[in-house]
């Protein structure tokens, strides 16, 4: 497995320690591997989204653009 040395801010880094002292995780490697793959999982699921509000638009269901349908969804989300 390729090694890399990364930095972290303070805050992320006191983040990050306190999953490893929850032993939520044993490392900060299997963390931030564990985050990447998160991430990478909903890419797939953004791109996805993003196809089908194309499909939609371009098929005139809808009259919104895909940032207006992406900025309500976001909106949803954060609440």
């Amino acid at each position: 497995m390729p090694r890399q040395s990364i930095s972290f801010s303070k805050p992320n880094d006191e983040w990050l320690n306190f999953q490893i002292d929850s032993q939520e995780y044993s490392s900060k490697s299997e963390l931030v591997n564990d985050l990447i793959r998160q991430a990478r999982k909903q890419q797939v699921h953004i791109d996805w989204i993003r196809a089908k509000l194309e499909h939609s638009e371009r098929s005139g269901f809808t009259s919104d653009t895909k940032e207006q349908i992406l900025k309500q969804s976001k909106s949803l989300l954060n609440g």
